[in-house]
């Protein structure tokens, strides 16, 4: 059993400026007393091609923690867009909240970032193609000539991915499930052919962004379950790109 619970998450001053900070009202239960601090992360995706290009924005110890209800603002920079792709800056896509004990994540909620470059002068006049039809916008100018302050950051703060992961949170659990993996390992060992030299091959899989090679949390254990609707499919299909008038979008979470 978990024994720390995020029940709720805001998202503050949102939409704003691309430039501005990542702020997020976490809410949380701790139902037993911890021996170690919790350890919050702001990740950001910055390709769709180039795991590289993630940066950590933020990374912070919270502790001690009371036993019952928590609640603190998380706040980390905007990222560096000398380290993200020109071609990358506006678009769709993704930042992660985790949260880890003992250098074990056992919490990640995803979002969807929606950059969208708003025209100093507002919209350019459409021009009709040779057919009749209209023709696209120009594209913005890449970064450097981007003027970051015309770039709007929104985050589809009501369409969250969250995904939790089972770890051990006291000594005794830790010590049990080492011992389980060597048992399973043991018995792994001796139900194999030393004969057979064939090699399954595995089917690829579609990993998350900012998921480390293989789909496992650094420090982390497979996923114990993720939401599948709508928040489990939230990264699976492209966001819309509704505007927002309000300036803090809650995200209730049931977890």
């Amino acid at each position: 059993m978990a024994l720390v619970n995020v029940v709720n998450m805001v998202v503050l001053d949102n939409p704003t400026t691309f430039n501005n900070p990542f702020q997020f009202e976490i809410t949380f239960e701790c139902l037993q007393e911890l021996e170690d601090d919790l350890e919050w992360k702001v990740l950001y995706v910055g390709s769709a091609h180039d795991t590289s290009k993630d940066q950590t924005l933020d990374e912070i110890l919270v502790g001690p923690i009371p036993v019952g209800v928590n609640k603190f603002v998380l706040q980390a920079d905007a990222p560096d867009p000398g380290q993200l792709p020109p071609d990358e800056i506006i678009g769709v896509t993704v930042v992660l909240v985790t949260c880890s004990y003992r250098e074990k994540e056992f919490l990640r909620v995803g979002y969807y970032v929606n950059n969208e470059y708003l025209h100093p002068d507002g919209p350019p006049p459409v021009k009709m193609g040779e057919d009749g039809q209209p023709l696209p916008p120009p594209p913005p100018p890449k970064y450097p000539q981007l003027d970051l302050t015309h770039v709007q950051r929104q985050i589809l703060a009501d369409k969250p991915r969250v995904t939790k992961f089972a770890i051990p949170w006291t000594d005794e659990e830790a010590a049990k499930q080492a011992e389980q993996k060597k048992k399973d390992d043991e018995q792994a060992a001796a139900n194999a052919d030393p004969n057979d030299t064939t090699m399954a091959l595995e089917s690829p899989t579609k990993e998350a962004p900012g998921t480390p090679q293989g789909g496992t949390p650094q420090g982390g254990t497979p996923p114990l379950e993720e939401e599948e609707s709508p928040m489990g499919k939230m990264m699976m299909a492209s966001p819309g790109r509704e505007a927002t008038t309000t300036n803090e979008t809650a995200a209730p979470m049931d977890m």
